[in-house]
């Protein structure tokens, strides 16, 4: 047996829109749509399983893969100090064929 099946848990519906954050809206991710790509800024301490499950869950699709990434916060400067912006994790989710998520009308 894989670990892939010893380590999954169920995800509860809290948990599942916790993880997932909010859309990505930018002529980058828009053009991942052709591909069944969809792209979520999601927690930080979210894992791939989870994400998975969240998506699967809400949206009530069928994800193939999901890639992540952490996106550094930019150093930005105002009046002379400078500052720092967060940094946020990023979900590229691809779903199956014949899937898709219509981002633009929220759940």
């Amino acid at each position: 047996m894989s670990w892939k099946y010893l380590n999954k848990k169920a995800v509860s519906k809290e948990r599942m829109y916790d993880v997932l954050l909010s859309p990505v809206i930018t002529e980058k991710a828009t053009l991942g749509g052709e591909n069944n790509q969809i792209s979520f800024k999601v927690a930080t301490t979210a894992t791939k399983p989870e994400i998975k499950a969240a998506v699967e869950g809400l949206f009530d699709v069928k994800v193939r893969s999901v890639n992540t990434l952490v996106v550094k916060g930019k150093t930005k400067r105002h009046r002379g100090r400078i500052g720092q912006r967060s940094d946020w994790k990023k979900a590229v989710v691809r779903l199956v064929e014949g899937d898709s998520i219509d981002v633009t009308t929220g759940l």
